[in-house]
């Protein structure tokens, strides 16, 4: 029996919110939802206690369940979101209606004050892709080159990451997530399997000259490090032959943006995400489908659609084959070994 049941047996105020929010994360952890899911889960519960405590005037592990009214609620979240944005405020509210989901149904507390808590409004952001025509073919001729000064260059590893966010239209924490068995298929029909948001898998069609690529620079890095790389392994990896982090695939794209030039081609703040972008625009430009982007970017909302629309696995490839960064790609992986399977 779980904290949460045994305690609320006893009476809803005996239960902390500190103790309350440890057997949610608990819980949320049993389903085995990503460690970043988990993480935030946990952040989001944290930063909000601590303006309850504000509100209260006492410390989170001071404060029972029982005290959590929709107007303390109210009065937390008005001060949570004096120095936050919209879409943070918004993901602190999802997280506090399902933690009090969850006391609910222990019976450690009557009822959800978060509907009297109003929910944020967050605006769609417009995608944000490489400003101009020839852009993406600049920065991957110009990483491939090897122009980026580095203390340990590495370009096989550089233009690997980079024609993969291009190709693949792949999140960061996607493309972080990737293991060297994560591309599977046969020669000139791979295709990489990605865990993307809610634990969802997807497979995403890899070409002929990005599998190229990507098997240039697996060479390159048992040579780097003198080890044989294994399936289980990280596919990205930073220069000490580490998984490659959040942090340090930010500042290798941003350092190929400014050493190919074009840094001022890059909306403030995207990064990463411009590669991915840059992606899905170039397919909607060349003529895929809504619904084929959709599934090959692994939105959530494609679940819905396929009551509607169905799409082979050939059709997905065939709209990932047409996407014109291809065209750089083959070139480059031309310039790499030689030869490309076509």
């Amino acid at each position: 029996m779980g904290q949460v049941e045994h305690r609320a047996a006893e009476g809803p105020s005996s239960l902390s919110v500190t103790s309350a929010m440890a057997e949610f994360v608990a819980a949320r952890r049993a389903g085995k939802p990503s460690p970043h899911t988990v993480a935030a889960y946990d952040r989001d519960l944290r930063a909000v206690a601590e303006c309850v405590a504000g509100v209260l005037g006492r410390e989170p592990e001071e404060i029972g369940v029982a005290e959590l009214a929709t107007g303390v609620m109210r009065r937390a979240f008005a001060e949570f979101a004096a120095s936050r944005a919209a879409s943070s405020v918004l993901r602190a509210w999802s997280t506090w209606n399902q933690f009090f989901g969850f006391l609910v149904s222990e019976g450690a507390v009557h009822g959800n004050p978060m509907a009297g808590v109003t929910r944020p409004r967050v605006q769609r952001s417009e995608p944000k892709p490489l400003v101009g025509e020839d852009t993406p073919e600049r920065l991957l001729e110009a990483v491939a080159a090897g122009c980026r000064r580095a203390r340990d260059p590495w370009p096989e590893r550089d233009v690997a990451v980079v024609a993969l966010a291009l190709v693949t239209g792949l999140r960061s924490a996607e493309l972080l997530e990737l293991r060297v068995d994560s591309l599977c298929g046969r020669p000139g029909e791979r295709r990489l399997r990605v865990v993307g948001k809610g634990e969802r898998v997807r497979w995403v069609p890899v070409e002929a000259p990005m599998e190229a690529l990507l098997e240039a620079y697996l060479t390159s890095r048992q040579q780097r490090f003198g080890v044989v790389v294994q399936g289980a392994d990280p596919l990205l990896v930073d220069r000490r032959g580490n998984a490659l982090r959040r942090g340090g695939l930010q500042y290798l794209v941003q350092q190929c943006y400014r050493h190919a030039g074009v840094n001022d081609r890059v909306t403030k703040g995207a990064l990463v995400h411009a590669l991915r972008h840059t992606f899905a625009t170039r397919l909607a430009e060349d003529g895929a489908s809504v619904t084929e982007i959709m599934r090959l970017l692994g939105h959530s909302s494609v679940v819905s659609a396929q009551a509607y629309i169905g799409v082979t696995a050939q059709a997905q490839r065939a709209a990932a084959g047409v996407n014109r960064t291809y065209g750089v790609v083959r070139r480059v992986a031309g310039r790499s070994d030689g030869s490309v399977r076509e």
